[in-house]
C-alpha cells in the first residue's frame, strides 16, 4: 500500500483566478495517485472556467451580492450546502486559495486544512485557524497573522505556479475581430461588489477609458466581473461599445492568452497585474486598497506600474505597441513544487 491510498484533497475554487492556478497542481496530485474532491463556486466565471480547464468539480454556492449583510449570510449557507458532499467524501486534507467557506466547514468538521493567499491585508484572514498557511517568500513573517510554525514560504509569486506551462493561441486576435494594427488594451475594473471595494480605483477606471478612448487606434478588451458590471460598462460609454472601441467577449476568454495578444494590461484586481508581469507584459494597476508585498516587489523591480491619481492615467501609461516575441518570461516550477511539498505534508501527516 502507497503513502496516497485513503488520501483525499477537497480543493475549493470560489474565485475566477484559483482556476488556472489549482489546474497544474491538480493534474500532479492525480500523477502522484491522490484521489481529489473539487467543488466549485457559481461565480465570476468560475464553473466556465473550469469546463474550458476539463475540471471536473462539483457545483455548490453562488455570489449573493455586494450588501455586507447578504455576504455574510450567503457564505453561511455555502457552509451548510458544502456539509453533504465534504461529510460523504470524508477529504483528508482541505485546499483553497482563501476559501473562507472552506476554512469554515473545515475547522467545525476538524479537517486538516491548507489556506494560501498572497495579499496579506485581506481582512478575514485573521479571523481562519488554517492548519498550514502557503504564501510567497516576499511576504514578511510579521505582516502574517498566524503562528510562525504553521507558515510555509514558496519562491515567487503564486502566478509563477501557471504561467511557466501557458503557450499563446495565435488566432485570438482574429476572433475578436481585433487587427494586428490596432493597440490592444485588456482591462479588468475595480471589484465593485468586493469587501476590498474603493472609489478610488473606480475613478481612475473611468479615467482610463477617458484618456484610452483619446486614441484612434486603441481596442479595449473588457473582462468584467460578472454580467451587473458589464451593463453598467455599457450603460456608461454606449458609443464606445457599439462602435467596437470597448469590446466584452460574450464567451470565456482565457485571459493568459488575452494579455499575451495585448500590448499592455490595464487592472484593478491582483491577480491579472501578477499574471501579466509574470508575461512580461506592461501593466498599470489601478488599485487602491493597502498595496501587497508582492506588488511592492513587482513595482520595485519595474514589472508593474501604480497608478495613483488621474493624472498618472494621463503621464504614466505609455500606450505603445509592444514586441511580444521578447516579453514572454519562462520561470521555473519552484512555487509548484513547494505549495504540492505543503499539501503532501499535511496529507501524509493526517
Amino acid at each position: 500500500m502507497s503513502n496516497y491510498d485513503n488520501k483525499k484533497i477537497w480543493i475549493d475554487l470560489d474565485n475566477s483566478p484559483h482556476v488556472p492556478f489549482f489546474k497544474p497542481i491538480i493534474d500532479e496530485l492525480e500523477k502522484r495517485g491522490y484521489s481529489l474532491m473539487i467543488t466549485a463556486r457559481d461565480c465570476f466565471q468560475v464553473c466556465g472556467l473550469a469546463d474550458v480547464a476539463k475540471i471536473k468539480y462539483k457545483r455548490i454556492g453562488k455570489h449573493y451580492g455586494k450588501h455586507k449583510v447578504f455576504k455574510i449570510l450567503g457564505s453561511l449557507l455555502r457552509v451548510v450546502q458544502l456539509a453533504p458532499a465534504v461529510l460523504r467524501n470524508r477529504p483528508t486534507v482541505a485546499v483553497s486559495h482563501g476559501s473562507r467557506c472552506q476554512q469554515v466547514l473545515s475547522s467545525i468538521l476538524r479537517i486538516p486544512n491548507i489556506m494560501i493567499f498572497d495579499y496579506e491585508h485581506a481582512t478575514a484572514l485573521g479571523m481562519l485557524h488554517p492548519t498550514y498557511v502557503a504564501v510567497p517568500e516576499v511576504i514578511p513573517d510579521d505582516s502574517i497573522r498566524f503562528t510562525k510554525s504553521h507558515i510555509r514560504k514558496y519562491p515567487g509569486i503564486k502566478e509563477d505556479v501557471y504561467v511557466p506551462d501557458f503557450r499563446p493561441e495565435l488566432d485570438l486576435r482574429s476572433r475578436l475581430n481585433i487587427s494586428d494594427l490596432d493597440i490592444l488594451v485588456t482591462i479588468r475594473p475595480p471589484a465593485s461588489e468586493a469587501h476590498y471595494r474603493s472609489p478610488e480605483s473606480e475613478k481612475l477606471f473611468e479615467a482610463t477609458i477617458e484618456h484610452l478612448m483619446a486614441h484612434k487606434d486603441v481596442r479595449m478588451v473588457m473582462l468584467p466581473r460578472n454580467e451587473r458590471q458589464a451593463d453598467h460598462i455599457r450603460t456608461m460609454w454606449p458609443l464606445l461599445c457599439s462602435n467596437g472601441t470597448i469590446v466584452i467577449p460574450n464567451t470565456v476568454v482565457d485571459g493568459l492568452n488575452l494579455m499575451w495578444h495585448s500590448d499592455f494590461v490595464v487592472s484593478g484586481g491582483g491577480t491579472m497585474n501578477r499574471e501579466a508581469a509574470a508575461l512580461g507584459v506592461p501593466v498599470y494597476s489601478i488599485f487602491r486598497g493597502k498595496t501587497g508585498a508582492v506588488d511592492k516587489y513587482l513595482s520595485e523591480n519595474g514589472r508593474l506600474t501604480m497608478l495613483e491619481s488621474p493624472e498618472d492615467v494621463r503621464t504614466k501609461m505609455h500606450v505603445v505597441r509592444r514586441q511580444k516575441e521578447e516579453s514572454l518570461l519562462r520561470g521555473g516550477r519552484g512555487a509548484r513544487d513547494s505549495i504540492l511539498s505543503t499539501i503532501e505534508e499535511a496529507a501524509l501527516a493526517s
